[in-house]
């Protein structure tokens, strides 16, 4: 299965967090993951293995979005800042309304991504 992983600034650590407490599960049923530029560097730092598309600002959240629509991606984690302003907005809600399109799995929080990530 490939999970899309994304976060934003604020939440780069926890998704780095998330990943590293999941790292054994996430192995053994054999997920792939895809991630953001940012986001994907930081989870590669942690010695996670990752492919990274472009910055979300510069197209990443709407290249994911692609293979969501294109039946690639199988389940979205996106560790979202619902107190910051972000430029590229409509990139994101077209990635969360292409999940509801296609009924995928989208995670904005991590409690909410660990039910996911579980029953993978």
């Amino acid at each position: 299965m490939e999970i899309a992983i994304i976060a934003h600034d604020g939440k780069k650590a926890d998704m780095v967090q998330f990943l590293m407490e999941h790292k054994e599960l996430l192995k053994a049923k054999g997920i792939n993951l895809i991630s953001t530029g940012t986001t994907g560097s930081k989870v590669e730092a942690a010695g996670l293995n990752v492919h990274r598309f472009l910055s979300g600002p510069l197209g990443g959240d709407a290249q994911i979005a692609a293979r969501v629509a294109e039946g690639k991606t199988g389940m979205v984690i996106f560790f979202r800042d619902p107190l910051e302003k972000h430029p590229h907005e409509p990139d994101i809600f077209m990635l969360m309304r292409l999940c509801d399109v296609y009924n995928v799995p989208l995670a904005t929080n991590p409690a909410t991504a660990g039910l996911l990530i579980k029953s993978a």
